[in-house]
């Protein structure tokens, strides 16, 4: 048992009076150690009762998908000091911002002076004339559900800003719990079935593991990852070979009585109550989790909508429809990885890499967006689509490169839709050039916090005794977006 805890002793007598069998329970729940139960944080009527969250690996060019800025293509070779506008890299906010060691060669990392120009066109969409670039043409059908937030900014210029996006702090500062994990955490279950936290197509490697990791919050809150083949679609979860269901379901009987006569020495600990729960869970995840991603039974216009039965589309379209699927059945937190690790890292031959890769996932995150407003979820459930920073609006030249842009974290561009955000609607912008969030811009513990905020949840109240967070560790709600 963890060592700060001292049992009575009626207590301990009676733990070993369970016998060998009940410290073997104790012993699996000292193991995963015991933190405070879900205590939802006091805020606002929820709007949201799931999410699903898009997470695209290596940083997407916010210049050539959603923030269109034509002076790249106006001033195209020229040097920043040689625009009308003032030099970025001078700007304070830029200063403010950024946590890296900048070199002090002209044309290696982090500032690049030469202007780069647009590799793709833009145009007006939908009836809110919103610009997105034209390697997004089913997207483009859904523009006027999106709400763009044009006016991010993190302070990791490498891909530990992976993690940075989904946990809030810098890979030099202490880790935090994902915002996945924080949503488990301050929400309770709407199904006996499933997770509450699900992951599909991640973590993407092991160093990136924090993006869905618990922390101090406990194993329970950390993101549950499936895969999405029927047959074992939970790693280390299916019965072993030989293992009958009849004599697992005796087991898992067996564990419940002692459960019950462990209850009877802790009736008020809730933390035990939500151990056992996990371990009930468990086993009827066995059978739940198969069904839940078992595509049999969509239909052929479904199938069409995801792009499942096309190659470059199949696995985002799987992984997004399997979301859909979930969230219809209670799971609250879906964490997508629709790509593979780092695959949107455009260090060179950008157009050639961001062509192909929006053409993997434009249709199936549109499909998405469509049947999921088709089916009335789209009103009370809320989709995040993001990355972990931006493109730099200067050539990278490192390695002698000709056409590609570096990472860029001083202004990004993610997008909502769906439960309690605006709809067809443009928030912030970044400068001329598409160098800094302008304003304040939005830290990424503001997105956390306004999805917080329609799950209905106050990210200030989610503390932890004994643990400290630090004021940007709360974000603020992003209260312009909101519907």
């Amino acid at each position: 048992m963890p060592p700060c805890f001292h049992p009575p002793r009626r207590t301990f007598l009676a733990d070993v009076g369970l016998g060998c069998a009940g410290m073997s329970l104790g012993s699996l729940l000292a193991d995963d150690g015991i933190g405070r139960a879900p205590v939802a944080g006091k805020g606002p009527p929820p709007r949201a009762k799931s999410v699903i969250w898009i997470f695209l690996s290596g940083g997407y060019s916010h210049l050539e998908t959603f923030d269109p800025k034509p002076a790249l293509d106006r001033y195209a070779g020229l040097t920043y000091d040689n625009t009308p506008f003032d030099n970025p890299v001078n700007s304070p906010a830029h200063r403010r911002r950024f946590r890296s060691v900048p070199a002090e060669e002209i044309n290696v990392r982090d500032v690049y002076p030469i202007i780069y120009p647009l590799q793709v066109g833009f145009a007006p969409r939908g009836a809110s004339g919103i610009e997105i670039s034209d390697w997004w043409p089913h997207l483009a059908g859904c523009v006027d559900r999106l709400c763009f937030v044009r006016n991010m900014w993190t302070t990791d210029n490498d891909h530990a800003a992976e993690n940075q996006i989904h946990t809030g702090r810098h890979r030099l500062d202490e880790p935090q719990p994902s915002i996945g994990s924080w949503a488990s955490y301050g929400l309770g279950s709407l199904t006996e079935d499933l997770p509450r936290y699900v992951v599909l197509g991640g973590p993407t490697r092991s160093d990136t593991r924090q993006s869905i990791d618990s922390c101090y919050l406990g194993p329970e809150h950390a993101g549950v990852t499936l895969s999405l083949d029927p047959a074992d679609p939970l790693p280390f979860a299916r019965r072993r070979p030989g293992h009958a269901a009849e004599d697992q379901a005796r087991e898992f009987a067996l564990l419940e009585r002692l459960n019950g006569l462990a209850a009877v020495e802790y009736p008020a600990d809730a933390e035990l109550r939500a151990r056992i729960h996990a371990y009930e869970l468990a086993f009827r995840m066995q059978s739940a989790v198969p069904e839940a991603v078992d595509f049999s039974g969509e239909t052929a216009a479904t199938r069409l909508l995801f792009g499942l039965d096309a190659e470059p589309t199949k696995l985002a379209g799987g992984r997004l429809l399997a979301a859909r699927r979930l969230v219809e059945r209670g799971v609250r937190f879906v964490q997508v990885f629709p790509s593979p690790y780092g695959v949107w890292d455009s260090h060179q031959k950008l157009k050639q890499n961001h062509a192909t890769q929006c053409a993997m996932v434009d249709l199936p995150v549109a499909g998405l967006i469509h049947d999921l407003a088709a089916r009335g979820l789209l009103d009370e459930t809320l989709v995040v689509f993001c990355t972990e920073f931006g493109r730099t609006p200067g050539l990278e030249q490192r390695g002698g490169g000709v056409d590609g842009r570096d990472h860029h974290p001083n202004g990004f561009t993610v997008w909502l839709a769906g439960a309690g955000v605006r709809q067809g609607f443009v928030h912030g912008a970044t400068d001329e050039l598409g160098y800094n969030a302008l304003g304040d811009g939005h830290y990424v513990t503001d997105l956390h916090a306004t999805v917080l905020h329609l799950l209905g949840l106050d990210n200030r109240s989610l503390e932890i005794p004994g643990r400290k967070r630090l004021e940007i560790d709360h974000g603020r709600v992003i209260g312009e977006i909101l519907a």
